[in-house]
């Protein structure tokens, strides 16, 4: 194989060719640094810095594009989700995005059980087009929320469920594609007849079809004799998809190409029948070897996945703390099978899963399995994340003398009769290099991910490294397997497919290559021709990690600092997911890599490397970025390695300034809890400035707010002075028994704009028994400091209110909040504000949101007849879970829903920013917005959160409640059904501790 060499392009040429893009395309065209930097990485240890980005508008756009690239003869390179782990998507080229707006599902044919597909479509889109005819794509990788299909073409992708149906290629019936050279037309099997007919015609698509027979006819002998005949053969070239007995399927000899022969335009895609009912059976396993020794006992029961873990991952999430619910669900054990078994009517799924259940409990698979069925599907969620995310959660090591786990030797295959023997092999070499690993895969097919823990930021480790590769892939061929069992070969194995490959069908390769791409432009350097596995490495020996000050301590068992903060992401880009959880609003609004999570996680690494973007604490390529951040901390969440935006945002804010004056915004919105105060005192002189209409325009303006949005009007009383005109309270459940002291957190919003909220909660705590204080003076938490990256005056704050409840915390007193943007403080910025203060660490411990807080005290509640729906606050969602909200909400006997709405787009001042307005309204109205307009109006919305609450009513025109009203709603409609009410005089004060 001839040695790759990155392409070489003079600044003139650059700027020839980002004309000629411009010229030809109605896309977007992005020669800029910040989309180069976006671009550079993907999933895997790799990196290189692409020549510029486009995003074309459509399928014709992708093939003027390339166009445009081959006048200039410059290497191009279609990208989609950015997932893959062996380096396919990076490139000295320029690279086409085809996520944003080449993503249709074109069609779907039920009759045929067929669908055509753009390339940029993300899995999971044409899985429900599907499933709505009962029909799913089988594929599906553990990315599949997220993955494109022209990516899984690519690399002939794989996933859990091809036990069931098989990889991508033996799912593709047909592909339009066009090469460098711009020939445009449609591949598939071919009869004799046709491919002569073909060849008779001419042209460059004749030549192609005239070269490729030849070279079947040449090879077809040792492609018959050398292929391994196993169902995972990922690595190399489909060149057995030409032989006479598969027809010639040139479609299927493309899949799995990685992007190197040509570009995919459309997609004819298979479709399977989707059982409609799905159970698991997790077996539990003494270890991985005697887990995959069982795969045979598995494959007799048929189920359509089978899936293996062992304890490297389980205890990784352990040591860490994370997903104690989800390994609740797992049988005794050192390693774990999951099946899953499908049918079109849950008994039928049931009993399957019961019969495996039975025999193998009765020791037919081996002594000591244990097994658990999980039918709720809830759980069984929870079951397949632990399998799909797990291996990112435990990505950073926390023993700082060892390397993280990598990806670097990931997704080896072998006949899966073998399977046991061959891990119990792969662990002894492991071993002998004195390597860790955690081993988890696809076994109904024989196909094992490892992440190990190479090293490769020193030069020796970088030798070891090879040396290792070098013996596991001669292992992996010693098994007849393949290199590769699922994410193709891109850069990380193509250095040493000659191991599984004899010279001849190497260089069948390399002629099959050059037939497509004689130019060599497409993808170069991947698959054949390649780079070693050793250069363009991400983290290599040419990595500079970074110590900075920072002003928030940046601090977790896997390492401290930001630099060690911003390592947390690997690329795997489940922020870019479409559908479920939180992360990442602006993405999905959008489809802009750099609103994803991963794509300003990668300008961060990238400004603290300063090789593309080189202007520090300054750049304006980040600023912009997270500019379109709603720091909803859905990434602390739902990204699997709790990549903290909202924390980076506001740290990178805070230098920012220092050197740029701040927005308008800054000093209306971010210090609104200190002008607040001033204002409530006139609330009737401020709403009028802010309301009447000639007045309104120009504060609105000054402030720099959009002049769509209403502002919120300030009440004509504070809580805080309703609290202290009234004394006394009437106790509506007159039979509670007192139960202690709480501190009500009044914040500024329900202080000064909604004191009804307060004032419901501060009545049902006491109706109920505890003793409500509020803080003696008024406290703020400086939430909207961190928008602004006001730190240090945050901080101020925060320290003055552990000073004010430091005796309250000492004893013990529970903190009791009602918007969970505030309490979030408490959890989170407070222990990075001060670290190393106890009493900030006792404060955040004791701090509730008022929905949690009454989950947990025993109260008979009176039944609540109403329909409810929920939209979870972000911070609420990320940072306290919605169980305490679930668990109220049942005790008080309402029938509710909570909705995945994701972020409502409001955000705090976000919604308001005139610079944000038209994306803030592009989140709400993307599933919140249509689901409470479409609810009858006798259903009451319930929403936490103030921002929440004012993008409700101005996107609907609904007004919507704190759960707190819904709670006194609750104890009043008790009291009002009661005989002559009665009043007690056991009233607790409203007072100020």
């Amino acid at each position: 194989m001839k040695a790759a060499t990155p392409f070489q392009a003079s600044k003139s040429l650059l700027q020839e060719v980002e004309a000629e893009l411009r010229r030809s395309i109605r896309g977007e065209v992005r020669f800029d640094s910040s989309s180069k930097a976006l671009y550079a990485s993907d999933a895997s240890n790799y990196r290189q810095i692409p020549l510029g980005v486009v995003v074309p508008a459509d399928v014709n756009d992708l093939v003027a594009a390339l166009g445009a690239c081959r006048r200039k003869d410059v290497p191009f390179l279609t990208r989609g989700g950015g997932t893959s782990q062996n380096g396919q998507c990076v490139n000295v080229a320029v690279v086409a995005d085809a996520s944003k707006y080449v993503n249709r599902v074109v069609s779907v044919d039920p009759e045929s059980r067929t669908a055509i597909v753009e390339p940029g479509v993300v899995c999971d889109t044409l899985r429900d087009a599907a499933e709505k005819h009962g029909l799913t794509f089988a594929p599906d990788p553990a990315t599949h929320s997220r993955c494109t299909l022209g990516g899984m073409i690519a690399n002939n992708s794989c996933g859990a469920h091809s036990v069931m149906a098989g990889k991508t290629v033996e799912n593709v019936e047909a592909l339009e594609i066009v090469t460098y050279d711009g020939a445009r037309f449609w591949v598939g099997p071919t009869t004799d007849a046709e491919l002569e007919d073909i060849i008779v015609q001419g042209g460059r698509r004749g030549e192609i079809y005239r070269k490729l027979r030849d070279l079947r006819d040449r090879y077809a002998d040792r492609i018959r004799h050398e292929f391994p005949q196993i169902r995972r053969r990922v690595s190399g070239f489909n060149l057995d998809q030409l032989l006479p007995e598969n027809g010639f399927n040139v479609a299927r000899a493309l899949v799995g190409t990685e992007g190197t022969c040509a570009v995919t335009l459309q997609a004819k895609v298979r479709l399977v029948h989707s059982p409609s009912c799905r159970v698991l059976l997790v077996l539990g396993f003494c270890d991985i070897y005697t887990a995959a020794d069982a795969v045979p006992h598995f494959n007799r029961f048929s189920p359509i996945a089978i899936e293996g873990l062992d304890r490297g991952i389980i205890r990784g999430l352990q040591v860490r703390g994370l997903k104690a619910e989800e390994i609740a669900l797992l049988p005794a054990g050192d390693a774990w099978v999951v099946l899953e078994f499908g049918a079109d009517t849950v008994a039928d799924a049931i009993q399957q899963a019961n019969d495996a259940h039975a025999w193998f409990a009765a020791g037919e698979g081996g002594a000591g399995v244990t097994g658990l069925v999980v039918e709720d599907k809830a759980k069984q969620q929870k079951v397949w994340s632990i399998r799909e995310t797990g291996a990112s959660a435990v990505s950073l090591s926390i023993d700082s003398s060892k390397p993280d786990p990598m990806v670097g030797w990931e997704d080896a295959a072998v006949d899966p009769l073998r399977l046991g023997d061959y891990l119990r092999k792969f662990q002894a070499l492991v071993d002998r290099y004195g390597y860790e690993t955690c081993l988890y895969g696809h076994f109904g097919d024989g196909c094992v991910h490892a992440r190990i823990t190479f090293d490769v930021r020193t030069a020796e480790g970088v030798l070891t490294w090879r040396d290792f590769l070098r013996e596991a892939a001669q292992l992996v061929v010693d098994f007849g397997g393949s290199l590769s069992g699922e994410h193709g070969d891109g850069q990380a194995k193509a250095e040493f497919l000659p191991i599984m490959y004899g010279p001849e069908i190497m260089q069948a390769m390399e002629a099959f290559k050059a037939i497509w791409d004689p130019a060599n432009r497409l993808n170069p350097g991947k698959v054949v021709n390649a780079y070693r596995a050793d250069e363009n490495l991400r983290m290599g020996l040419s990595y500079k990690p970074v110590k900075l000050t920072t002003r928030l301590t940046f601090a977790s068992p896997e390492g401290d600092g930001l630099q060690r903060a911003v390592e947390r992401c690997i690329g795997m880009g489940k922020c870019r997911s479409l559908e479920g959880g939180t992360m990442c609003p602006s993405f999905r609004a959008t489809r802009e890599e750099k609103y994803s999570t991963r794509g300003r996680a990668h300008l961060f690494w990238e400004m603290l490397q300063g090789e593309v973007i080189t202007n520090g604490w300054s750049s304006h390529e980040v600023k912009e970025a997270l500019d379109a951040c709603l720091a909803c901390k859905g990434c602390k969440s739902d990204c699997p390695t709790h990549t903290d935006m909202a924390s980076y945002k506001a740290e990178f804010l805070s230098h920012y300034y220092e050197n740029h004056r701040r927005p308008r915004q800054a000093m209306f919105m971010g210090r609104i809890g200190q002008w607040a105060p001033v204002a409530s005192r006139f609330p009737s002189l401020t709403n009028f400035l802010i309301s009447s209409r000639p007045l309104a325009r120009i504060s609105k303006w000054v402030a720099g707010l959009a002049p769509q949005r209403r502002l919120p009007v300030f009440a004509a009383k504070a809580f805080r002075r309703i609290a202290k005109e009234r004394p006394t309270q009437t106790r509506i459940a007159s039979t509670s028994k007192p139960l202690g002291k709480v501190i009500l957190w009044v914040d500024t919003f329900n202080d000064h704009f909604s004191p009804d909220v307060a004032t419901a909660a501060f009545e049902v705590l006491s109706c109920i028994g505890y003793e409500v204080v509020l803080p003696r003076k008024r406290l703020c938490c400086g939430r909207p400091l961190y928008d602004f990256g006001f730190l240090d005056e945050a901080r101020g704050l925060l320290k003055t209110a552990v000073g004010e409840l430091a005796e309250d915390i000492l004893h013990g007193v529970p903190v009791v909040g009602l918007e969970p943007g505030c309490l979030s403080v408490f959890k989170d910025e407070l222990l990075k504000q001060l670290p190393d203060e106890p009493m900030a660490k006792k404060l955040s411990a004791q701090t509730f949101l008022f929905s949690d807080f009454l989950a947990l005290t025993e109260f008979k509640w009176p039944r609540l007849d109403a329909d409810v729906i929920v939209h979870g606050h972000c911070h609420q969602k990320s940072i306290f879970g919605m169980k305490g909200e679930a668990a109220l909400l049942d005790k008080l006997g309402v029938r509710w829903k909570l909705l995945d709405t994701g972020c409502c787009g409001m955000a705090g001042a976000f919604g308001f920013d005139s610079k944000h307005y038209e994306l803030s309204i592009l989140i709400g109205e993307e599933k919140l917005l249509p689901i409470v307009r479409e609810v009858p109006d006798s259903t009451i919305v319930v929403s936490n959160g103030f921002s929440c609450r004012e993008q409700i009513v101005q996107g609907t025109g609904r007004k919507s409640l704190h759960i707190a009203q819904l709670a006194l709603n609750s104890l009043r409609q008790e009291e009002s059904g009661r005989l002559g009410s009665r009043t007690s005089n056991r009233g607790n004060p409203m007072r100020v501790a």
